[in-house]
């Protein structure tokens, strides 16, 4: 896929193709476990922290039964309400970076395990303690690491079932789909604290609202419900929350189920056609669905495609 679009002499090395073909091709390669968190392969109808241990900050799960192929990551710093710290984002990092190359995660969702919270935004506690020197990096270490959770190769969703302010917007910005409760509130609060969304908030929130809508929220500080988001674009789907209060991530959970039977190397290139897609002209978007499209053609899975819908059965898709 890298060599085709780079003959169309217009990215200007832009798109990272290389990585994109890497992360397509994982889809046929072998697959490496998830070591960040609690590595608990649980069914959706189990409890959620069963088999996981109280000081983790990061729990990583993958689902099993009917919802094999989903990967749930659930923040879980209560005391601190989800802050992102030091070790938080090294530990999203490393999970983030098992996924990108396991051929068998179809979709990942991120939510909090902590009742009323998503992110509260960067520790300011953590932060309070840092030499003036340091913040950049700190910042620079958020904003990467948010990036590697936008690179995915797989469909993200975040499940905003409380408050995500500050940094916890921009994580769930980062993610293709959020779905969010009504009660929950969300907001780039950042100029209160005299800076700026760092993380990615003042790319990402115009490109998914609106230029003039953006700033109006990042000059305000204005903090949303699910209700207000869901009207103005921020999330996609807005839920009653539960008496068990994960209303929004049952939601991503029923969503993402949505996501399973469909074609693995086909969902990948659908991402990246997209996201690259969004980022130029149309001309250049359209040569890059060409490129995207050519990477499906050799697969076992469009022949299985073709196979079972003149069967009448429903397709079973290898991810080759």
């Amino acid at each position: 896929m890298a060599a085709a679009l780079g003959g169309l002499g217009l990215l200007h090395g832009r798109f990272r193709l290389a990585a994109a073909a890497a992360a397509t091709s994982s889809a046929l390669g072998t697959r490496t476990p998830v070591r960040g968190g609690a590595a608990a392969f649980l069914s959706a109808g189990r409890s959620y922290g069963s088999e996981a241990k109280e000081e983790e900050e990061l729990r990583v799960r993958y689902l099993d039964d009917e919802h094999k192929g989903i990967v749930v990551l659930g923040l879980n710093r209560s005391h601190a309400k989800n802050a992102l710290n030091k070790n938080l984002l090294k530990m999203m990092s490393k999970a983030v970076d098992a996924l990108k190359s396991d051929k068998k995660v179809r979709t990942v969702i991120f939510r909090s395990e902590v009742p009323g919270i998503f992110c509260a935004g960067a520790d300011l506690k953590e932060r309070a303690k840092m030499h003036s020197s340091e913040v950049g990096s700190f910042v620079s270490k958020a904003r990467a690491t948010i990036n590697e959770m936008a690179n995915l190769p797989v469909p993200t969703i975040a499940a905003i079932d409380g408050a995500a302010l500050g940094g916890g917007l921009e994580l769930a910005l980062a993610c293709d789909i959020r779905v969010a409760a009504s009660s929950a509130k969300m907001g780039l609060v950042e100029t209160k604290l005299a800076i700026i969304p760092g993380a990615g908030g003042t790319q990402r929130l115009p490109r998914t609202i609106g230029v003039s809508l953006a700033k109006e929220l990042i000059f305000s500080a204005r903090i949303v419900d699910g209700e207000e988001a869901k009207s103005i674009g921020l999330i996609s789907h807005v839920v009653e929350q539960n008496e068990a209060g994960d209303a929004a991530y049952r939601r991503a959970l029923a969503l993402a189920k949505e996501f399973l039977p469909q074609g693995p190397v086909a969902m990948r290139v659908a991402k990246l056609a997209i996201d690259q897609g969004m980022e130029v002209d149309l001309v250049t978007g359209l040569a890059i669905e060409e490129a995207c499209y050519a990477q499906t053609i050799p697969t076992k899975d469009r022949i299985e495609g073709l196979l079972a819908f003149k069967e009448k059965r429903s397709p079973r898709y290898k991810g080759e």
